[in-house]
């Protein structure tokens, strides 16, 4: 069953190359260099979305893995162009010690603090009016590739867009999770926000999201390399 799905997953990627050829060709190669390097494949997805927590509790090494992926279904996002328009920037920055992530909701960026003085500056989306999300938070699990599922608020907000979506969406570059998805904990309760990619790049430097923060891919595979479990979150 492996090899069928996987090849239908190649099939439908290549096919979406038509579309968009530059920026398809790079979310592929992305996927597959990912699924290549993951030894170990989330077989039961929906029972297990939290191996990066679990693994941490458990006092093990995080090992970050890759949810189970498809593109049976995926468009390919334009993000290439959006990547360099958007490019991250090195800036002066302080006030917070290295390693903490800062979102200014009103501006739309996303500083990651590199050293006491500097920060990595990213355009990220944020959520809609009312949907924001503001104060202070932990990272508790990060996701390569992760399987989306909309939560009971958005499926209750917009039950036609959402509702089909209840048992989940696979991972893959149709996924509106994109690339990597970095998840926000208070204490032992998961925030439901993410910091994650996003298969609509063009809605980056927008207020959009249903309260989560949008990167573009390539920025998000980034910040994911350099962030820890554990890390503190402050939202503005």
């Amino acid at each position: 069953m492996k090899p069928i799905r996987t090849a239908l997953a190649f099939v439908a990627a290549f096919a979406a190359l038509a579309l968009s050829p530059a920026s398809a060709e790079t979310d592929l190669r992305v996927f597959q260099r990912d699924q290549a390097m993951s030894s170990n494949l989330n077989r039961n997805p929906q029972a297990s979305l939290r191996s990066g927590k679990e693994r941490a509790k458990a006092g093990q090494p995080v090992r970050k893995t890759i949810a189970s992926v498809t593109t049976k279904k995926a468009k390919a996002s334009p993000d290439a162009r959006y990547a360099a328009k958007f490019a991250p920037e090195s800036v002066p920055f302080k006030g917070y010690k290295p390693g903490t992530i800062v979102i200014n909701s009103a501006t739309r960026e996303l500083f990651y603090v590199e050293s006491w003085f500097r920060a990595t500056r990213y355009r990220v989306a944020v959520g809609k009016e009312g949907l924001g999300f503001t104060g202070r938070a932990k990272v508790g699990d990060m996701q390569e590739w992760p399987r989306w599922i909309p939560t009971p608020d958005m499926i209750k907000r917009d039950p036609k867009k959402y509702g089909r979506y209840k048992d989940g969406m696979d991972g893959g570059p149709g996924n509106p999770l994109g690339a990597r998805a970095i998840y926000l904990y208070q204490g032992k309760n998961d925030t439901r926000i993410r910091i994650h990619g996003t298969n609509a790049p063009q809605t980056i430097g927008t207020a959009s999201s249903n309260g989560c923060f949008r990167m573009i891919n390539d920025h998000v595979i980034e910040l994911f390399d350099k962030v820890r479990m554990g890390a503190e979150v402050v939202v503005l």
